[in-house]
């Protein structure tokens, strides 16, 4: 609200021992600076919110220009001329875009690729026999091997679920390639990188049977025995209903064994990662993965969260 861009403005001028002749009317330098102020996140200059004598948080660069028109709105108000021209205009925008992009870099965590030793610590601590562990694991194996995004294999709440959008147990085919392996193949009704209409498939192959994903599936047809159109990855509450896996519920149980086991939290896209990561330590070219996990470009950041697992194989004693 203007009333918020206002009690923000005169906090910074007063934080800065601004005159008031020196408020109204304004300058550019001294709302070029309260447009940085208010968006920067102390930590990014290595700073917390106590270091800085008063509570702060940043907001949004598009709360900054409402700041803006709220400080413009009151000089007119006053009496006063607008205090930034069309020039002053762009040159803040540039200023808070590039602010943006800095920010943006550092707001979002590293998500750490999940490893086949913790989806081991996780395998062996899940009690598969019951209906919600089955259909963790099978969610955990699926998104591993798959390289599938987390929203692929869970939904946000319950009432969410929609078999037009998300996978159903009809959606999971069997079937053997020309070389006599088994595969499943998993047909996603709707998919990020997908047209409105599209199917993408993902193939989960064998793997090793304690960490195979294809047994994960087959587990969770015997625990969770559910008709065509009712989620792939559900389970079954005491009352015997089929409920969908809502993701964060899943990673609440996955973050429980991890930690236990000494490792950090894990996200939803840790699995994609942890998975495209495994295939290229164990050489499998780039393409391959790209193609598999239905990457529309090489995807470095895959790569170089995969760099810890293949540097010495690539970079170590070379002379």
């Amino acid at each position: 609200s203007y009333g918020a861009g206002l009690r923000k403005f005169h906090l910074f001028c007063d934080i800065f021992s601004v005159p008031e002749s020196h408020r109204l009317p304004a300058g550019f330098p001294l709302l070029h600076s309260f447009a940085l102020w208010a968006a920067t996140d102390p930590a990014l200059l290595g700073l917390e919110p106590s270091h800085i004598g008063t509570p702060f948080e940043p907001v949004s660069v598009g709360v900054v220009r409402k700041y803006l028109s709220a400080v413009r709105a009151w000089h007119i108000a006053q009496g006063w001329a607008p205090p930034l021209s069309d020039e002053d205009h762009n040159r803040i925008n540039w200023s808070l875009r590039g602010l943006a992009n800095i920010q943006s870099v550092r707001k979002r965590p590293i998500r750490p690729p999940f490893t086949t030793h913790m989806l081991s610590a996780l395998r062996s601590t899940l009690d598969i026999s019951r209906p919600f562990d089955a259909c963790v694991w099978a969610i955990a194996s699926c998104a591993f091997w798959g390289m599938m995004r987390f929203g692929e294999v869970s939904v946000a709440s319950r009432a969410e679920f929609n078999p037009s959008t998300n996978i159903t147990r009809e959606n999971a085919v069997f079937g053997q390639d020309s070389l006599g392996k088994e595969y499943v193949r998993l047909d996603l009704p709707a998919a990020k990188t997908a047209q409105p209409g599209e199917i993408q498939q993902v193939f989960i192959t064998t793997q090793r049977e304690d960490l195979c994903a294809i047994q994960a599936l087959r587990n969770l047809a015997k625990v969770v025995p559910a008709g065509a159109s009712d989620p792939l990855f559900s389970w079954r509450d005491s009352k015997g209903e089929i409920r969908p896996m809502v993701k964060t519920k899943a990673l609440k149980r996955i973050n429980a064994i991890v930690s236990a086991w000494g490792w950090g939290t894990t996200f939803g896209h840790s699995f994609r990662i942890g998975g495209a990561s495994f295939y290229l330590a164990q050489g499998v070219t780039p393409e391959i993965v790209r193609l598999a996990g239905r990457w529309k470009s090489m995807a470095y950041e895959a790569y170089i969260r995969a760099f810890e697992q293949i540097a010495s194989r690539h970079m170590g004693r070379l002379p």
